[in-house]
């Protein structure tokens, strides 16, 4: 592809074009506009623009080729291959240089095509005596409808002027695809939907919670009457206003005093910064000098990025890049005239949301009063989107493939956020039974409320800590509303994801500052950076690893660049002036790794002392239990250490040689097995004898039948997402936990692969309330 993934911009190395010049691009639009509307039959029209483009571009050879249902690709249109082979030749996206194209979405230009690694030769074609081939992807809605090419017989590189006609043709040509006005709908179907139909979709869980109502789709596209500019001096006007609209629309939003402070804000304040990038302005304004309109212009754009989207494998960058693209639709929204804030009075209640990908601002605008749900295409738990969601306590699902083509606006849609289901167009029983588990779910979230102000306490008078897991401000702020005890573990990482550049001594120092503050004297634990893995920064070049989740992260990173973690440490111990610090060390394997992270913790505090600041009420030193090596220097460790803590997730791959990324293997190890159970019950031994606090904080705990398991194991800590509480207090307050200490005892040393059975059989027997599994129903 041409396009650098290394930066914004894209350079084009030439000179701006005068308004009044009439360019290869500007032409070749002005006369395809005159093609399309001749009164002809659509593949006439076809033949002639594959005529045309020929002999603009001087190829012997032009092809059309549409992507048809089934991921195949057929040869619709032809100057200079045997007219015979039009409707007949046909390949899978991925075979040969055209399915390259298609699979890739990048261009392929060939000096000598037939000995490119993925030429297939078609004899029907005639293509056997042409040598040279430049292929661009059409594009539609950031996916591959089409692909269009030319041909010489000589070897020869196409040029930069003839690869842009290329680009402004088939930009053009995506539009007219799939809006019909060059295929004829009534003998090839409608090409919009090239996915299957489906009444259940899958996708991964990303925000809890259930939803039943019509869709709405997020599809803020602006249709682009025009396409062809007339006056370039008037388009590049027409761009400045609009840009100058989507800054200050932004800028009203950051106004809002109901935004408030913390994350969201902070998400909305990155969003705004994109909007005022250089390198994505100037590719929009450079698209306008090739003769398009200003609306065509940043369509061609957007493309582009959809497509960058999905060869981007960084998290971070992949982020990036959804901001640009929904600032593109932003932008063509301004130059349409047209707000979303109209659009939404339409929305009925109870809509579930439908959008390839969306944006935090986005959803603000949305609002929390009529969403019952999200389903996105693309999304991540770790997403801008994400974590508005998660505040307003929407469900969200997220990668659901084929979303946008299979749902339909006003489809009735029943989403289990749980489980990561959708079922599109459901039956009358589906129905019923969701509405039955919708007005369960809002009867169980009003008992949560009720237990809010009440302890954690078991049915036999034993107390169990509850705690929230944060990644930002706007968690640890739910630890009052949740009735919860503190913040058991704060991931400290995700302040330096959601930057551009490495935040200093100061930045951070004020950022744990207000981490305390809305703690407001409960209880706050800090982990320490666990960069590496599926966790990146865009400052940072991270070494390629063939398996990362193993390799340079979390603590060995910070040894290895002991700066980051001084800077880190020294701004927790300015934050926590005469408060309690509490440190946790991350993927510690070995006890000279602590060792190594105390020191430098201590110097820190000495050069505080020297410098007179204050320094923390006390200083609690803890350590991630997630590399089962460490098992076996417990004594030494547990000396060192006031707390420590269980990372299930991390712990679980490592027990078991399981990559939990991986679906093939990902769930061939239950948690409730027995192993992992006897650990768990010979660490809690463990601790209780060295005085060392104890407590779960991966996934296991925020489940209500695997913290159950937990609790009979003798933890007596857990450390969950904000929303776990409730349902984990519930589940707390039902059972009786000297009984199930006895129970658990036995199950940890059965023969079975699994004991979930035997557990949830127990809570049947004993009447434990285990919030959640009202929904498990739509599994089977």
């Amino acid at each position: 592809m041409n396009v650098p993934v290394s930066g914004w911009g894209m350079e084009s190395g030439t000179a701006p074009r005068r308004s009044g010049e009439i360019t290869g691009p500007r032409r070749l639009l002005r006369r395809l506009v005159q093609v399309v509307a001749e009164p002809i039959t659509p593949q006439e029209r076809l033949d002639q623009i594959v005529s045309m483009i020929a002999a603009e571009l001087v190829a012997e050879v032009c092809s059309l080729y549409v992507l048809r249902p089934g991921e195949i690709l057929e040869l619709f249109a032809t100057q200079g291959l045997e007219k015979s082979a039009v409707h007949r030749t046909r390949m899978r996206v991925g075979e040969g240089l055209v399915g390259t194209i298609a699979a890739r979405g990048q261009l392929i230009n060939a000096a000598d095509a037939q000995n490119h690694p993925a030429f297939v030769f078609r004899p029907e074609t005639g293509e056997e005596i042409y040598r040279s081939m430049l292929g661009v992807p059409i594009l539609r809605g950031g996916m591959v409808v089409g692909v269009l090419t030319i041909q010489n017989k000589v070897r020869r590189v196409y040029s930069e002027d003839e690869v842009e006609a290329m680009q402004v043709i088939a930009s053009v040509l995506g539009e007219m695809v799939v809006s019909g006005g060059i295929i004829d709908l009534e003998t090839y179907g409608d090409l919009r939907h090239i996915a299957p139909e489906s009444s259940r979709l899958s996708g991964i869980r990303i925000v809890d919670g259930i939803g039943i109502g019509p869709a709405w789709l997020h599809e803020p596209q602006v249709p682009i009457l025009k396409l062809i500019a007339d006056d370039l001096d008037l388009e590049r006007m027409r761009l400045d206003r609009a840009v100058d609209a989507l800054h200050r629309t932004l800028d009203a939003m950051l106004a809002q005093r109901e935004l408030g402070a913390g994350e969201q804000r902070d998400v909305l304040e990155a969003f705004r910064m994109f909007a005022g990038d250089s390198g994505w302005l100037r590719r929009i304004r450079e698209a306008v000098a090739t003769g398009l309109t200003a609306e065509a212009a940043v369509r061609r754009v957007r493309e582009e990025t959809r497509v960058r989207i999905g060869h981007a494998s960084d998290p971070y960058l992949r982020e990036r890049l959804f901001d640009l693209d929904d600032l593109a639709d932003r932008l063509l929204r301004h130059l349409a005239g047209r707000t979303l804030v109209h659009e939404h009075a339409q929305l009925a209640d109870n809509t579930i949301l439908v959008a390839r990908t969306l944006s935090a601002a986005d959803l603000l605008e949305y609002g929390r009063d009529r969403l019952a749900g999200i389903v996105l295409e693309e999304g991540s738990r770790t997403a801008h989107v994400t974590i508005v969601a998660r505040a307003m306590e929407i469900p969200l699902i997220g990668r659901v493939a084929h979303a946008m083509a299979t749902i339909e606006t006003g489809d009735i849609i029943a989403m289990d956020g749980a489980h990561g289901q959708i079922y599109v167009r459901p039956g009358g029983d589906v129905i019923d039974a969701f509405t039955k588990s919708v007005q369960a779910h809002a009867a169980s979230r009003q008992m949560f409320e009720s237990l809010r102000d009440l302890p954690s306490v078991s049915a036999d008078g034993i107390a169990v800590s509850l705690h929230v897991n944060g990644a930002f401000l706007i968690d640890v702020s739910e630890i009052e509303r949740r009735g919860a005890e503190g913040c058991g573990l704060f991931r400290t990482e995700f302040a330096f994801m959601t930057g551009q550049v490495q935040p200093d001594t100061e930045t951070q120092a004020d950022h744990y500052r207000e981490a305390f503050e809305r703690a407001a004297g409960k209880s706050l634990l800090f982990r320490t950076l666990d960069i590496g893995s599926d966790k990146k920064v865009a400052y940072w070049r991270l070494p390629p690893e063939d398996n990362p989740a193993m390799g340079w992260r979390a603590i060995r990173m910070a040894l290895d660049l002991p700066t980051m973690l001084r800077v880190q440490l020294r701004a927790m111990l300015k934050a926590a002036a005469g408060r309690k610090l509490s440190v946790m060390f991350p993927m510690v394997s070995q006890v000279a790794e602590l060792d190594r992270a105390i020191a430098i913790l201590e110097i820190e505090k000495d050069r505080a002392a020297r410098r007179g600041e204050p320094l923390p009420e006390r200083i609690e030193i803890g350590v991630m239990f997630e590399v089962p090596a460490l098992y076996w220097q417990l004594p030494q460790l547990l000396r060192r250490i006031d707390f420590l803590a269980i990372g299930t997730n991390d712990l679980t791959q490592f027990l078991f040689a399981v990559d939990r990324g991986n679906p093939i293997v990902g769930d061939r190890f239950d948690v409730l097995s027995p192993p992992l159970l006897c650990l768990v019950e010979d660490l809690v031994e463990r601790c209780r004898a060295a005085g060392v606090r104890l407590s779960v904080c991966g996934e296991m705990a925020a489940q209500p039948l695997e913290a159950m398991a937990l609790l009979g194991c003798g933890i007596r800590h857990l450390s969950m997402p904000p929303s776990e509480i409730g349902p984990i207090k519930a589940m707390v307050r039902s059972l009786e936990l000297a009984p199930l200490r006895r129970y658990t005892a036995r199950l940890a040393h059965r023969p079975e692969a699994s004991v979930r059975d035997w557990l949830r059989a127990y809570a049947i027997d004993h009447g434990v309330m285990l919030p959640g599994t009202e929904f498990e129903f739509f599994q089977s």
